[in-house]
């Protein structure tokens, strides 16, 4: 079992920058694929980005590449979601999730392949 807790939210201007954390709790962090998503009211969540656990792929949406970066430091079983030039589409609640497949390019995107989640935390973006 594996639990995670995501801080870092807030509410921040457009242009802006934040630096979201996701903690999780067990000693085999570093095997589990993590991921980053989102979801805005009243629409569909939407994977932002994900890392593998060792081998250091990474992999980002469109409409985030170039500003967010994600990382991870596997001695301290964390993942960050750095996220920069903030725009007011940004606003949303975000999610880490692990995922004990490792997950590639195509299918790091599927949320339900992710096996724990965090409870999420609020990104506000003010034009």
């Amino acid at each position: 079992q594996v639990q995670l807790v995501e801080s870092g939210g807030g509410l921040v201007q457009a242009g802006g920058s934040l630096r979201l954390s996701c903690a999780a709790s067990g000693s085999t962090f570093s095997s589990y694929f993590m991921g980053w998503f989102r979801q805005a009211p009243g629409k569909e969540r939407e994977v932002v980005a994900g890392i593998s656990g060792r081998s250091g792929r990474i992999y980002y949406a469109d409409s985030v590449k170039g500003r967010f970066t994600i990382s991870r430091d596997n001695a301290k079983n964390t993942v960050y979601l750095q996220m920069n030039s903030l725009k007011p589409e940004d606003a949303a609640v975000y999610y880490c999730a692990a995922a004990r497949t490792a997950l590639n390019g195509l299918r790091y995107s599927e949320g339900a392949l992710y096996d724990y989640w965090g409870q999420g935390t609020q990104v506000t973006v003010t034009s």
